[in-house]
């Protein structure tokens, strides 16, 4: 800071502007409650000491990411929204109003690393599992569920590069897909890894970059894409034990087993394939063994409404320290963190990503990833209060008690006062369990009509729209009455 024409009040002006911009750095976004940004350590959002993010901004790192994620918890929330909650908490502390544009708001979004953004996925998720414990595992063993889902991107010509459309669309008529797999917790249900993708590539791809959050020791839980031979045979090498639905390529013969335990499970012997896997290259080929044996057992469940008979193929083959009946309850709760992928997409928002650019669209989708953890979090700590099971808490519930309870901290005076309205949180998320509804029959249809418009077969900019989509409307009708 120089002062040419007044080298007398260099100093003063110079020690104002250092404390202000020290006050802006240390300033926090009241949305977020304190007790959510112990979950994040200090480290992981500090300054760099070079770089782009090593100056003494008005949205510092910090501020962006807790204003980043705010925003991934609030559906439909504009930046110039967010914008105008920075401008009130400045006003409200007396800092000053900062510029009223969104542009540095969405600058700094881009400078936001997205290692950050990973490493904060994989704390939180730390710290939602130490908080439950050694609730939900099998046998003191760790379960990871690993699925899959798709999200839509504007359509841009960035997006359609990188993530195109399905091939089934036409050209302008359609989306840009963005794929991904997540690694869940079953002890938690937060979101371990992350790995993205487009389109067309398998789960079994997509899960080659997610083996090494797979430790020894621990259980993968699956559909019916996990179940092949590829994934029983390798996992084992490195101390994983697999839990799959029998892929459906595969019709076994229980007549023919190489080991008969029960009328309903099996041992069983597959051999290797001759066609080399295209997801390994010719030395890791070489490496999976000739053969292997799995076990197969055979149940009955009601799946969308009909009692269909179910496969699972699992390599825990001692049917004495892993019973049947545990195998088929803990393939049953998998089911659960199926939904966790509907609250994300439906409840939180993340059906369709907003940010025009693919590197700002992979940034959004962590950021949805890391306040979804930060939700379990508290859920995990209200766990302890409840007494029932994880899968009884409900998630919306929890979303919308820390939306009002956010606004209510933020009006607070004294740590006192902020302890109690935290504790109460908490008992909130404990007291709303869903009830139990076994056998519940959900369709999934929907009531309300959609509009009357036309379908986009078409470029936009070819298009022709229809004067009159009713389908009532006769030439001798006046126009007016047409219209109405």
């Amino acid at each position: 800071m120089t002062t040419p024409f007044f080298p007398a009040w260099r100093a003063r002006l110079g020690a104002q502007v250092r404390r202000r911009a020290q006050a802006l750095r240390q300033l926090d976004f009241p949305p977020l409650l304190e007790e959510l940004r112990v979950l994040l350590p200090a480290w992981l959002l500090a300054a760099e000491e070079e770089g782009p993010n090593s100056r003494r901004r008005v949205f510092s790192l910090r501020l962006t990411f807790e204003c980043f994620v705010w925003q991934m918890l609030k559906p439909r929330t504009s930046c110039r929204e967010v914008v105008r909650a920075v401008q009130a908490l400045f006003q409200t502390q007396g800092k000053g109003a900062p510029d009223e544009s969104t542009g540095a708001y969405v600058q700094a979004r881009q400078r936001l690393p997205l290692e950050r953004l990973e490493r904060a996925l994989v704390h939180t998720a730390q710290v939602a599992d130490g908080r439950v414990g050694l609730h939900g595992q099998l046998h003191h063993r760790p379960v990871k569920v690993a699925d899959g889902s798709t999200v839509q991107l504007p359509d841009t010509p960035k997006n359609q590069q990188r993530y195109p459309q399905p091939s089934s669309q036409k050209p302008g008529c359609g989306l840009p897909l963005l794929k991904f797999l997540v690694l869940f917790s079953l002890s938690s249900g937060a979101i371990l890894r992350v790995t993205l993708g487009h389109w067309k590539n398998h789960d079994l791809r997509l899960l080659r970059g997610l083996l090494e959050a797979l430790q020894k020791g621990d259980i993968l839980l699956g559909d019916r894409a996990y179940g092949e031979y590829l994934t029983l045979a390798t996992l084992p090498l490195q101390g994983v034990d697999v839990v799959a639905r029998l892929h459906g390529a595969r019709k076994p013969d229980f007549r023919k087993a190489t080991k008969r335990l029960s009328r309903q499970e099996g041992l069983f012997t597959w051999a290797k394939g001759y066609q080399q896997s295209s997801l390994l290259s010719v030395r890791q080929w070489r490496e999976v063994p000739d053969s292997i044996v799995v076990r197969i057992i055979r149940f009955e469940a009601v799946v969308r409404w009909r009692k269909r008979r179910i496969l699972l193929v699992t390599t825990l083959l001692d049917p004495v320290a892993y019973p049947a009946g545990e195998l088929i309850g803990l393939y049953a709760r998998r089911w659960h963190l199926e939904l966790a992928l509907r609250h994300l997409k439906t409840t939180m928002g993340m059906e369709l990503l907003r940010c025009q650019g693919p590197d700002m669209a992979e940034k959004e989708l962590l950021a949805y990833l890391v306040a979804y953890n930060l939700i379990r979090c508290l859920m995990a700590q209200a766990l302890a209060l409840a007494g029932a099971e994880l899968a009884r808490l409900s998630f919306r519930g929890a979303v919308d008690a820390l939306r009002q309870y956010t606004l209510a901290a933020h009006n607070r005076r004294g740590r006192h006062r902020s302890c109690q309205l935290w504790k109460q949180l908490i008992k909130t998320i404990a007291r709303d369990l869903l009830p139990l509804r076994p056998g519940r029959q959900e369709p999934r249809a929907v009531k309300r009509r959609p509009k009357a418009y036309q379908l986009l077969n078409k470029p936009r900019h070819i298009f022709k729209e229809v004067p009159h989509r009713c389908r009532y409307y006769n030439k001798n009708t006046p126009k007016t009455r047409a219209l109405i």
